[in-house]
């Protein structure tokens, strides 16, 4: 019997064993800046930012703003501002966001360029004195806790230092251009304090808004079949230039009840290593086998194979007769050949390459009208599975099939060596299993993730123990 100190030593060293483990989530989502940036610009248009932009209150702000204290500057800055009738934007456009890392490995600098044309009035000249004023808002975004977990939130959002200028479109006269320059040198100021309190309240709502929207589309279904696979939300994290997802799993049935889960584990996960893509959904073996299993599930086939396929009910005649003779004659054209697969395939990766194995049960009956078959082979099969895409669907299909090992299971009609039968019993199954099956997977599973992130088709690639989808290069 282990003493208390063996045991204790044991109970240490499993301890350290389970802390060392790695334990990986059944699905990874990696979104890169270009998706980021996309979904950030079309949140910001939804959010009518540029019209934020235009009804910004120059002239208040100017007027608004300190002269350093300094009378004689206060006084300045009021005589300047008697010559102006009106002050605004008069044009606005945002400009492509840039997502960049920051020096913090947990932070997303973002970069917004807002592009302006200002213009003001004044009684001395006719026309409007325009100036184009280029700036740069700048967010952080990093990783929040709170009692529910972490979250990606925006943590804080102004005006980029030293992005400022601002340049006048026209030349002026000789009386005119001090007091433009003036109206600029105010301005200075006073934008980056309007970007701050008018902008970035909407560009917050519009990455809260993103952050929901990108959720809710991970969450919708994967369609498979009568079944579906739903992902959820795990964990957040910033890596690089990019937010990665941690997801969950769960298999549910047709009428929404759960029937598989699949969170943390040990089972293991390799990620592609960061490159291009815009977006990459990298889903573990287990998470794959169990979608092919929801599509394929166990079976049993009955055909009448001189109806069907006469030709092979022929040769299988044939292969009996070298067996036992007189069951070969009590064969007539309502032979039936069942086929039962009692357990789903198996989808085994590696790097490149997949492979389908299944256990699978075969039986010959001598007429539709006899109950007992003359015997029953147990086949362990393996088939090379072919990951194609035909737009946001990814789809499967089956070739050929070995019976790499078979056994026979029971028998009427005397003990004999089920080698003699592995060739006709892999015909029947090419014959017949193989179109059955790949008739089921011809529906494909829809990425519906992939036109939801604006990319119109899918690719995949599979690494030694998951399945990788990405857009499709055009």
């Amino acid at each position: 019997m282990a003493g208390p100190r063996t045991l204790a030593l044991l109970c240490g060293l499993l301890a350290a064993t389970l802390v060392r483990a790695t334990l990986n989530p059944p699905a990874v989502l990696r979104l890169g800046p270009e998706v980021l940036r996309e979904r950030l610009t079309q949140e910001l248009k939804d959010h009518d930012a540029v019209n934020i932009l235009e009804q910004l209150p120059l002239l208040s702000a100017v007027r608004d703003e300190p002269a350093g204290g300094i009378p004689v500057l206060g006084s300045l800055v009021n005589s300047v501002l008697n010559h102006i009738v009106w002050l605004k934007v008069t044009s606005a456009n945002i400009l492509q966001p840039q997502v960049l890392p920051s020096a913090d490995d947990q932070e997303l600098t973002v970069k917004i360029p807002l592009d302006m044309v200002a213009g003001f009035n004044t009684p001395l000249v006719k026309t409007i004195v325009e100036m184009h004023m280029e700036t740069e808002a700048q967010a952080t975004i990093r990783m929040k806790t709170s009692r529910t977990g972490q979250s990606l939130a925006l943590s804080s959002c102004s005006n980029s230092h030293g992005s400022l200028r601002i340049s006048l479109l026209q030349k002026l006269s000789f009386m005119v251009n001090p007091l433009a320059n003036k109206v600029m040198s105010l301005l200075m100021p006073a934008l980056p304090k309007l970007v701050k309190s008018q902008l970035c309240p909407v560009i917050e709502q519009a990455f809260e808004d993103m952050h929901t929207d990108l959720l809710r589309l991970v969450r919708e279904p994967v369609a498979l079949g009568y079944d579906h696979l739903e992902f959820d939300l795990l964990s957040s994290a910033i890596k690089g230039n990019a937010i990665q997802l941690s997801l969950a799993a769960h298999l549910l049935d047709s009428r929404g009840d759960v029937t598989k889960s699949f969170s943390t584990s040990a089972v293991s996960l390799t990620l592609p290593s960061p490159d291009s893509a815009p977006f990459s959904l990298t889903v573990r073996q287990d998470v794959v086998n169990a979608a092919i299993a929801a599509l394929l599930p166990p079976e049993e086939l009955m055909v009448l194979l001189d109806y069907v396929l006469p030709e092979l009910a022929r040769r299988v005649k044939s292969s009996i007769r070298v067996i036992n003779e007189k069951a070969a004659d009590q064969m007539k054209h309502t032979q039936i050949i069942k086929i039962l697969t009692q357990e789903t395939p198996e989808l085994l990766l590696d790097q490149g390459n997949a492979k389908v194995v299944q256990m699978i049960v075969l039986e010959v009956f001598a007429t539709n009208e006899v109950r007992r078959p003359f015997f029953t082979l147990g086949i362990e099969a393996s088939s090379e599975a072919q990951f194609y895409t035909k737009g946001d669907q990814l789809m499967l299909n089956i070739n050929e099939i070995s019976s790499n090992r078979i056994h026979l299971m029971n028998s009427d009609i005397g003990l004999f060596n089920p080698e003699l039968l592995k060739d006709i019993a892999t015909e029947i199954l090419v014959s017949v299993l193989l179109p059955n099956e790949n008739g089921k997977l011809r529906s494909g599973i829809p990425l519906s993730m992939v036109k939801g992130l604006g990319f119109p088709a899918a690719s995949w690639s599979l690494t030694k123990d998951a399945l990788v989808v990405t857009p499709a290069s055009l």
